[in-house]
């Protein structure tokens, strides 16, 4: 008897210090922090992005440093955003969306411009199945660097092409205000 007791809480103990590193949302988990260039970046918020109002989409994680403010998400600073998807999307769809969402926040003077970052980018999508997880992180100096389930797949120059891409979720005409709300901590 005082052996199971024993037992029982040392798996609450373990499952406690397990569950501690991570944050969950609708059953995924997310770290608390992520290393970028040698500076810790802690978990700003987490949300749920729906489709047509019912339909699941997919989970995000926004990690900055722990002192941004998050009216200076777009300055020249280490950022990081995770997307967990629950739907197959293919590349092809990736990047259509990219192009429609990153040009609808820009000029057409922007859109000349950062055009060819905007194809880079594109290119670098792959298709996705239920389960996988796109990040996108940005370091200065470096540029976005996006990765599929871990594995990196290419880097996009320039903090003002970070600007734009980040801007789909984050910007002031994003894809969805409480999503963004919510990643900035707002909620």
């Amino acid at each position: 008897m005082r052996m199971n007791r024993l037992v029982y809480v040392l798996f609450i103990l373990l499952l406690g210090a397990t569950r501690a590193d991570t944050a969950m949302i609708e059953g995924v988990e997310f770290k608390e922090s992520y290393t970028a260039q040698e500076k810790t970046l802690s978990l700003r918020g987490v949300a749920l992005l729906r489709y047509m109002v019912f339909i699941k989409a997919y989970v995000g994680a926004l990690y900055l440093d722990k002192n941004q403010k998050a009216d200076q998400i777009f300055n020249d600073v280490p950022k990081r955003l995770e997307l967990h998807y629950f739907h197959a999307i293919s590349a092809a769809d990736f990047a259509e969306s990219t192009r429609t969402l990153i040009e609808e926040n820009l000029t057409p003077q922007e859109r000349i411009r950062l055009g060819p970052q905007i194809a880079q980018m594109n290119a670098l999508y792959r298709d996705v199945k239920p389960g996988d997880r796109y990040a996108a992180t940005y370091l200065p100096g470096v540029g976005t660097e996006l990765a599929l389930n871990g594995k990196p797949l290419g880097i996009v120059p320039g903090v003002d092409y970070a600007a734009a891409y980040f801007g789909i979720w984050l910007g002031d005409n994003p894809i969805d205000k409480g999503f963004r709300d919510h990643l900035l901590g707002k909620d």
